[in-house]
């Protein structure tokens, strides 16, 4: 009989794994659940807040709505989750930024602390950012860019999307790793960024590729390498700036995942968790992710804890080491 009722009990256990996800999320089962992005509305993060959105749909019968809240370097969306009743209707579509950066830059500024208010559910993607250069500087690939810039100290310029950002990160490590000095050009969005390199009013700029790829087609302007510690899948041709011997330590990108509010119920982060998995499985999806410049890299909870802190540590010596701060 013991035994009876532990295969009882197993199945039970199975049955509820599968079943729909409305049965354990919210109080008012028929409330669409929220996915936070913390971004403006058209931009690459967005996209793949869309592209989730639709695929998730499809696991919960309630329906997902994608909610913009841009502001504040993304923590305005953040402690909309934060805030919100923390049994699963709410999720946020977080960056490296808003989750792991933002506290090392705005420190005591910040009305949140990631690591204590937000839960890791899973990891969405990998997004290496590419650097691009305008056409007529005078360099072909990092090596060449690293001898340019030692013997021209402080006259290489690149923009980027802001103060203590991925890609401002992404520059203090390479002028770091190289021992060249550039001048920081913060600017607003992509778009401009990469306006201002093609016309040579700035040298270089880290973008995601998805958003340079318009701009290096049409030769506007011309990728060096790209971020992450090798080529990425949707990139061969684009060398890492990794594979130039001695920047071989460099590796630094952005990545987005699932965080829920801090005292969601276990059972409802581990249905959420599932749910996502079987998204990361989508062959479509992943597709369609890859087109937005994003490398899928499925993970359970803990591996997700896990990678956060890693990556916690990489952006924390690069603010350190370049005495990055930023204003609120």
């Amino acid at each position: 009989m013991p035994r009876i009722r532990f295969q009882l009990l197993a199945a039970a256990v199975a049955v509820a794994a599968l079943a729909p996800f409305h049965s354990a999320c919210a109080a008012d089962a028929g409330r669409p659940v929220s996915l936070i992005v913390p971004f403006a509305a058209g931009g690459g993060v967005d996209g793949m807040g869309r592209l989730l959105a639709e695929r998730l749909r499809s696991e919960m019968p309630q329906g997902v709505v994608v909610e913009n809240k841009p502001g504040a370097s993304g923590m305005l969306g953040a402690q909309t989750v934060v805030r919100s009743t923390p049994d699963g209707s709410t999720l946020l579509l977080g960056s490296a930024g808003e989750t792991a950066i933002n506290p090392l830059v705005f420190k005591g500024k910040m009305q949140y602390q990631p690591e204590k208010d937000l839960v890791p559910i899973a990891l969405i993607a990998r997004v290496p950012n590419v650097l691009v250069a305008n056409p007529k500087l005078p360099v072909s690939n990092v090596e060449q860019l690293v001898a340019y810039g030692r013997a021209h100290p402080d006259k290489l310029t690149y923009a980027t999307s802001g103060v203590g950002n991925p890609q401002h990160l992404n520059g203090e490590l390479l002028q770091s790793l190289a021992g060249i000095k550039m001048v920081h050009v913060p600017y607003k969005g992509a778009s401009a960024q990469l306006v201002d390199v093609a016309a040579g009013s700035v040298d270089l700029t880290f973008v995601s590729l998805a958003g340079a790829l318009p701009f290096i087609k049409s030769g506007k302007v011309k990728p060096l390498a790209v971020t992450s510690a090798t080529r990425a899948s949707f990139a061969p041709d684009i060398p890492a700036i990794a594979e130039y011997a001695p920047l071989k330590d460099y590796a630094l990108e952005n990545w987005f995942g699932v965080f829920v509010a801090a005292g969601t119920p276990a059972e409802v982060q581990q249905k959420l968790a599932a749910a996502i998995g079987r998204s990361l499985k989508d062959e479509k999806f992943v597709a369609s992710i890859r087109e937005l410049g994003g490398e899928v890299q499925p993970m359970s909870q803990d591996e997700f804890r896990a990678f956060i802190k890693a990556q916690t540590a990489v952006f924390a010596k690069v603010v350190t080491d370049g005495h990055i701060t930023a204003e609120n």
